[in-house]
């Protein structure tokens, strides 16, 4: 019926009824995709560097700053090609690749703040064996669980979407490619890819948010019992990073979910800003959390620019 649909490449979307103004709204997003690139780039360069950083609360942030760099360099080809130079056209197997690592870092994220709540959890619950119990090998065998829960979670979904023909609308409202939405274009049964994301969601990201929400209320267990108030303040402190970051992650997710589940009088704009604040805001704002709350990595940027400022 549809003799040549199948072989189409996508067509992205930027924002409709906007292509005159693209080139001005590019603007704001290169210096955010920027400031995320310098941003996570130089929390890795300094924990990498820094030899007072070489701890397990570290590691875990330079997760975070590795998964958010990859998050930024899979959107950002596509979304600056289609604002700068208007390039629409995706092929099928590149759509479903960006797919794959947007979907798979977004539960790798996930996890890794969840697996940063376990570290705030022994720090304060049990300070004295902290480092015997997150050795180097601990650290590193959690790392590697959330990276292949992520990447492995997600194949079944996306070698799907290379069997299906597609022979409606070739045209995404994205700059990027997404599950959800292409899926919709296939003219084949697609129960499974409809079913299984929402059973890994469940699984993954809302069971994530509710074992840090517990483990924080442990931990607020444990700094009540604390005797001095100092000792508590400085208990808390050593969480706020975290706990923002937390709040910014799962906000965002909980707001894009509820725009596509119960938004369906909501102008396409506005879905398609939510996805963008998804995408981007998490991982502009770790990098300037953790600079603003945390001490060592104040003290590492101010040697870095001192060092770069004296050239030593």
């Amino acid at each position: 019926m549809w003799p040549n649909t199948s072989t189409a490449p996508f067509l992205l979307t930027g924002f409709p009824g906007l292509e005159a103004a693209h080139h001005w709204i590019s603007i704001p997003f290169f210096i955010v995709y920027i400031s995320v690139l310098l941003g996570n780039g130089t929390l890795l360069y300094l924990i990498n560097d820094d030899h007072s950083l070489h701890e397990p609360m570290y590691y875990f942030l330079a997760m975070l700053a590795g998964t958010d760099l990859m998050v930024t360099l899979t959107t950002m080809p596509t979304v600056m090609g289609v604002l700068w130079m208007n390039h629409r056209e995706i092929s099928h197997r590149a759509c479903f690749l960006q797919a794959y690592f947007i979907h798979s870092l977004s539960i790798v994220e996930s996890g890794v703040l969840l697996v940063m709540a376990y570290d705030r959890f022994i720090a304060i619950h049990n300070p004295l064996r902290y480092t015997s119990i997150l050795t180097n090998i601990r650290v590193v065998m959690l790392g590697m669980g959330a990276f292949m829960r992520g990447f492995m979670s997600i194949i079944p979904v996306i070698l799907r979407l290379f069997s299906f023909p597609y022979c409606h609308s070739h045209i995404l409202s994205h700059a990027f490619c997404l599950h959800q939405e292409v899926m919709k274009l296939a003219c084949a049964d697609i129960t499974f890819n409809r079913l299984y994301p929402v059973i890994l969601v469940c699984l993954t990201v809302f069971l994530d948010s509710l074992i840090v929400l517990f483990s924080y209320i442990l931990i607020l267990k444990t700094v009540m019992g604390i005797a001095s108030s100092e000792e508590r303040t400085k208990a808390l402190n050593t969480c706020i990073s975290h706990i923002g970051c937390v709040l910014i992650f799962y906000v965002t997710v909980i707001g894009l979910s509820f725009i596509h589940r119960f938004g369906k009088n909501v102008p396409p704009v506005v879905h398609i800003i939510m996805s963008y604040v998804y995408f981007l805001f998490p991982p502009l704002m770790n990098p300037i959390i953790y600079s603003i709350k945390t001490k060592q990595i104040q003290y590492g940027i101010l040697r870095l620019l001192s060092k770069d400022r004296f050239g030593s």
